[in-house]
């Protein structure tokens, strides 16, 4: 099993957002205590993330009780110019692909993009 490194300061290649949106893709119920943890974030920072991608369509969620269940708009085009063309879809099956490798779970990529 892969150690996880402890903190980190200066730049990474993988942004905060496509973190979040990753471990969303990875399980479409997970609750934001549980992305925090994962993402090493701030419960607080994990609301505004989740935020910014459902203003940005990315990310939409239906509430069941307590329980937020998120689904990603795999065909949304990322929003840089260096990445026009480039899918969600396509960006989540690095990411994704990645998290199995190290967890040995398997995806819930297919369930989250509705495919």
């Amino acid at each position: 099993m892969v150690e996880v490194p402890g903190s980190h300061s200066g730049w990474t290649f993988v942004t905060n957002h496509a973190r979040v949106l990753a471990a969303i893709a990875d399980n479409p119920n997970v609750r934001i205590r549980d992305i925090a943890a994962h993402c090493r974030l701030t419960e607080r920072a994990v609301q505004r993330i989740i935020s910014d991608l459902e203003q940005g369509g990315y990310l939409s969620h239906t509430r069941d009780g307590r329980t937020n269940t998120y689904r990603i708009e795999p065909d949304k085009v990322l929003r840089h110019p260096a990445e026009a063309g480039l899918s969600v879809a396509a960006l989540l099956s690095l990411l994704v692909q990645d998290e199995t490798d190290r967890t040995g779970k398997p995806s819930g990529l297919a369930e989250t993009s509705g495919r």
